[in-house]
């Protein structure tokens, strides 16, 4: 079932969700305030997936990693890995769809990954992105180019899948959207963490 949120409406997405979307639309920083808020872990699969030096984790073992971070009963996933898709969607009680408009995600990826350049920001294994790689064919910027138009195209179909027709699936079209879904959330005594500013531009489409 999709759905989309209204305001001031309160809503419920269960103790286990899937973030979805291309590079650059916040899905760690939004599974972050989730699983503060719901009181579970967030499981980012970039994190299970890269080794150092930006090496690629064997298939079998990033399946096995995976299956193991999602063996309790609650979790926010974020990421588009289809390699892994039958060991998620199957228990995955709500979807989230960050679907922005392009030139909202270019601008967020892009300064993102500038700030990580100039900061030096380690990421998983103690990877980090330099200059050479942004402007490489393996950048992450140029992934975003490929995919964004593929994702729009393919996750449609893919999710109109019955066998993923328990998951009840949000699509949000802005970073205004999301924060006006995570806010309808009911507020637990064990966080109240919203999306930081600086990741939430108010763009609508």
């Amino acid at each position: 079932m999709h759905t989309s949120p209204a305001r001031g409406q309160q809503l419920s997405c269960g103790q286990r969700v899937v973030i979805i979307g291309t590079s650059g639309t916040g899905k760690s920083t939004l599974a972050r305030a989730l699983a503060a808020r719901l009181g579970v872990e967030a499981v980012e699969l970039d994190a299970l997936f890269w080794g150092p030096k930006w090496t690629e984790t064997p298939l079998d073992e990033f399946r096995a990693r995976v299956a193991a971070a999602l063996a309790g009963e609650g979790w926010v996933v974020d990421g588009n890995y289809s390699k892994a898709r039958d060991l998620i969607w199957p228990r995955t009680q709500t979807l989230l769809w960050l679907d922005y408009r392009f030139s909202v995600v270019l601008w967020r990826l892009t300064r993102r990954t500038l700030l990580r350049v100039v900061l030096r920001e380690p990421l998983w294994e103690g990877n980090r992105e330099s200059l050479r790689t942004l402007f490489s064919r393996n950048s992450i910027v140029v992934w975003m180019l490929r995919t964004y138009a593929k994702y729009r195209r393919t996750f449609p179909g893919e999710l109109a899948d019955p066998r993923y027709a328990h998951m009840t699936v949000v699509r949000l079209r802005s970073p205004r959207a999301t924060r006006r879904w995570l806010a309808a959330l009911p507020t637990s005594s064990a966080d109240r963490t919203p999306l930081p500013a600086s990741r939430a531009e108010d763009h609508t489409t």
